[in-house]
């Protein structure tokens, strides 16, 4: 004589399900109007067991970017000599993609959400500010001696984070639809275009072999930028792209 029975349901871990709980009260009544109780009661788990997960209520709507923060600073430290500089940020970049593609719904409503809170858009800025910067410490470890290095480092990062964030931007703004990597690549290809070694190649990944424009008629040509030192790093991006126009 046999007897069955049915398994319980498995729940999901506890910091999946507050960010579950968050998000559906955040879209049912706004960011603004939910506390962090109403999220843990909706969740099933006391505050404390929030703050060991999320310092804050806005950690909540960004919890994976620790983690690849983590993940693309150990990746760049595994960089070999052999890599080209401006590939390798490249590749660290595409490191943040994969994190959004992988949940299309998720990147989108959070996407959403930070337009129309002011304070999560601030929040987001100093989390891409610090991608920002461990690509840049990456590219100064990397042009160390050179004259301009400091200065190439912080602008090929700026450049990269430009570009891979334009990119991403248009796949949420198309709801998650369509090929988010072959439009992230395409954009960074412009970097590596603009910045990369001769490993980029003359047309890396489709852009075009001249920064911001099309095929170098005179490759002979040298264009000399003189920027202040405390110039904003978007100035000096500004100016080599209104000097290659020119020249």
């Amino acid at each position: 004589m046999s007897s069955s029975s049915t398994a319980p349901p498995v729940k999901p871990p506890m910091r999946d399900a507050l960010v579950t709980a968050a998000f559906r009260l955040f879209l049912e009544r706004g960011y603004e109007q939910t506390t962090v109780d109403d999220i843990v009661a909706l969740a099933g788990v006391g505050r404390r067991s929030f703050f060991r997960y999320f310092p804050s209520k806005e950690d909540v709507v960004f919890p994976d970017h620790e983690g690849c923060l983590a993940d693309m600073t150990a990746f760049l430290a595994a960089s070999g000599p052999e890599c080209e500089p401006v590939a390798r940020v490249c590749d660290a970049a595409r490191l943040v993609l994969r994190m959004y593609a992988e949940n299309p719904t998720f990147s989108v409503q959070r996407y959403r959400l930070t337009k129309r809170v002011p304070g999560l858009r601030a929040y987001e800025l100093s989390v891409v500010w610090r991608y920002e910067r461990a690509l840049a410490e990456y590219l100064r470890d990397r042009y160390a001696g050179r004259p301009d290095g400091t200065l190439r480092a912080d602008v090929v990062a700026a450049a990269v984070v430009a570009a891979h964030n334009n990119a991403l931007r248009s796949w949420l703004r198309s709801d998650g639809e369509g090929d988010a990597a072959a439009t992230v690549d395409h954009a960074l290809g412009y970097v590596r275009a603009a910045f990369g070694g001769p490993a980029a190649g003359p047309a890396a990944d489709g852009a075009p072999a001249a920064l911001f424009g099309g095929p170098v008629e005179h490759p002979d040509d040298v264009v000399v930028l003189v920027s202040r030192r405390d110039a904003p790093l978007w100035r000096v991006v500004q100016e080599i792209e209104t000097a290659f126009g020119r020249a």
